[in-house]
């Protein structure tokens, strides 16, 4: 190659243009390009040699300033249409004679250029170019076009994206939402440094590398692609909230009601179903108290006391009856069936069905004539049952109570209200004959959480009066249902509770009594168990259970209104004894993660909590060892109701009571550390 040969070379994917100075050993050369800089190339790496006279460093820029009128791209399309048909290749200078009818040096490097950079009409065969045929051009056009209409959408949602930063409101475009929608899918991948031992953020990340659509999406806004960036960035623009429940969202529970289950519902509170019951026995003369909590919005059960003319006494539990309302396998029970239950947060809840109807006919509601199951019940004098009928019935609910009500009634004894004194005498009688045939009595505070907008508050539910009353009541409901589906031979969810084997009195009694006694019984007590045939439930004494009384709320409860409804009908069972173990399975599973994202949402906000206030003293109690050798406890803050890990610097007693304080709490790493303080620095800090 000669001194002086003008060359283009691309170092990366930049054109370059150089002059050849001189050889740099025997296959390399030195080429100084416009601005003077000396490459030594190898003869690869040099992409085009311009023919013709010697040029200078100096020339470059003339000679690219008499190129730029020829570099047209428009005009490749013309000579496609004169080449195509037959075929025949083309080299820059045929192509420069062809499109300005003259081939020196500047027509040909600009011939060059056109057909380098043509991504449509010509591919490059060696040292000439051949033209596509019509179906490929066709193509190489669509996807040209859809490649620019992607990066137009890219710039306009990094705009969005910008201004979503700066906390102007936007309208995000459907394909901003996959785009954020696949981000928030990897990030809930967060819940999983909760729910798996010993995993972090940087294991989460390698564990887990960004689908393409997050990986693009974080690179294209600078943001680390992992899941942690991908939940920060999802805050960031306002998309979420810092307190995201990722827990629910990496769930497979539904949150919102599909439009034809809505539609449904909407239909049937309109224009209600054939009731199948047409001879409910009306029982709407009796006195009906629905008693819950004052946020309670789904009222599925309401007690009754009636004096019989023989003396005896009978009480009556009505429960509410949305089978009403629906249809064995129609849109409604299979959306039901698909939650299990509904899903308590300290948010709000999730209801199993839509709250058109949860809340409005299906609930036993004040003042209103309404459709329920009430089961009759006569005790005999040591609180077992005599006698019992089930009913469809019709009833109307004279007074919605509060727990703190009713306490407040049984205390002051309201003699307008001898019904409420009755039915908490049988109840105590209840408890005291299932006492008698063997439950297990463990009492531990809890807590109930509520979150409202910023606000957290936790209240540690008492074992009250009121409380074991409705509790007593709701068993002898379900023992009830299921002493007739045992008689009757009827398949129904049963539930039962294998004997627990408890340490030995002696080693329970060298325990502190109260919590540290109750924390060590209850790690014995075995899971419950669900069956089509009737268990014994050894936690509550009972030869044969199941739930039968939140049908509104609980999917097991409303199969079991299925059945007992159907017999009482004499008809035939909605679901066979396969069918319906079939059916436990599914909801058993459903039911299970619910209750893990209860679980997970309420130590979530309980650390939430305990973060906000670093400052406060809580009283505790050491309840257990978690790891004895390693001095990790488990403790209660007894003004909570929560029950938190801890590891001491010191030697401490089960049924030790101290005082801690919160060192560090991160909720979104389910962290939390205690740090014991003295009194007098409890006083410093009451002070």
């Amino acid at each position: 190659m000669d001194k002086g040969t003008l060359v283009e070379f691309r170092p990366g994917s930049d054109r370059r243009l150089g002059v050849v100075d001189r050889p740099d050993g025997k296959a390399r050369w030195f080429v100084v390009d416009e601005r003077g800089q000396s490459h030594s190339l190898a003869p690869r790496q040099i992409t085009y040699t311009v023919t013709g006279q010697p040029y200078k460093p100096s020339q470059i820029q003339q000679f690219l300033e008499e190129v730029k009128p020829y570099l047209d791209p428009s005009s490749l399309e013309v000579a496609w249409e004169l080449l195509v048909e037959g075929g025949e290749t083309v080299t820059p200078t045929e192509m420069a004679n062809l499109l300005y009818s003259e081939s020196e040096a500047p027509q040909c490097y600009a011939a060059y250029c056109l057909l380098s950079d043509d991504k449509i009409y010509f591919k490059q065969k060696g040292e000439a170019y051949e033209p596509r045929n019509a179906a490929q051009v066709a193509e190489r056009k669509h996807q040209l076009e859809v490649e620019a209409v992607k990066a137009r959408g890219q710039q306009e949602f990094l705009v969005r994206v910008e201004q979503a930063l700066t906390g102007v409101a936007v309208d995000w475009q459907r394909l901003d939402r996959h785009r954020l929608e696949a981000l928030e899918k990897y990030a809930t991948l967060l819940a999983d440094v909760v729910r798996v031992a010993g995993l972090t953020y940087d294991s989460l990340a390698r564990a887990y590398p960004p689908p393409a659509p997050v990986l693009e999406t974080m690179t294209m806004l600078g943001r680390p692609a992992t899941p942690q960036g991908a939940f920060q960035l999802l805050v960031d623009l306002g998309w979420w909230s810092l307190s995201e429940n990722l827990f629910l969202r990496r769930s497979s529970i539904p949150v919102q009601f599909p439009s034809k289950v809505l539609e449904v519902a909407q239909q049937r509170f309109d224009s209600p179903v054939p009731d199948q019951d047409a001879n409910r026995l009306d029982l709407t003369k009796l006195k009906v108290y629905t008693i819950d909590d004052e946020s309670t919005t789904e009222i599925d059960d309401g007690l009754s006391w009636e004096l019989l003319p023989d003396g005896r006494e009978r009480l009556w539990v009505h429960i509410a009856d949305p089978t009403r309302w629906l249809i064995p396998e129609d849109e409604l029970d299979l959306e039901a069936r698909k939650r299990g239950s509904t899903v308590y947060l300290p948010t709000g809840m999730i209801p199993m069905f839509p709250e058109v109807l949860a809340t409005g006919p299906m609930s036993l509601v004040q003042g209103r004539v309404c459709c329920a199951l009430s089961f009759g019940i006569i005790l005999d004098p040591t609180g077992g049952v005599e006698d019992y009928n089930i009913h469809a019935s019709i009833i109307k609910p004279t007074y919605r109570l509060t727990y703190e009500d009713v306490d407040e009634m049984l205390e002051l004894g309201v003699e307008a209200e001898p019904e409420i004194e009755a039915i908490a005498t049988w109840a105590q009688k209840r408890k005291t004959w299932r006492y008698a045939q063997g439950a297990i009595s463990i009492n531990m505070p809890e807590a109930m959480i509520k979150v409202k907008g910023d606000d957290i508050s936790i209240e540690v539910l008492d074992d009250s009066s009121s409380r074991q009353l409705v509790a007593e009541m709701m068993i002898l409901a379900g023992e009830v249902a299921a002493r007739y589906g045992q008689a009757h031979n009827i398949p129904l969810p049963f539930r039962g509770q294998p004997q627990p084997e408890l340490p030995p009195n002696e080693e329970l009694l060298q325990l502190p009594a109260g919590f540290v006694r109750a924390c060590a019984m209850r790690r014995c007590m075995p899971k419950s168990e669900m069956s089509i045939t009737p268990l014994r439930h050894a936690g509550l004494g009972l030869h044969t259970y199941t739930q039968a009384t939140s049908p509104i709320r609980r999917y097991s409860d409303l199969l079991t209104h299925f059945q007992l409804k159907a017999h009482l009908r004499g008809e035939v069972l909605p679901f066979s004894a396969e069918q319906l173990k079939e059916v436990m399975i599914s909801v058993s599973t459903i039911t299970q993660e619910v209750t893990m994202v209860e679980r997970q949402t309420n130590r979530y906000w309980a650390l939430e909590y305990l973060r906000r206030h670093p400052e406060n003293v809580w009283q505790t109690t050491v309840l257990m060892w978690l790891r004895e050798d390693s001095n990790l406890a488990l403790i209660m803050l007894e003004d909570l109701g929560l029950q938190l890990p801890m590891f001491f610097k010191r030697d401490v007693r089960l049924g030790e009571h101290l005082l801690v304080k919160v060192s560090h709490a991160d909720p979104h790493k389910d962290m939390i550390q205690f740090q014991e303080i003295i009194y007098q620095e409890a006083q410093t800090a009451a002070n």
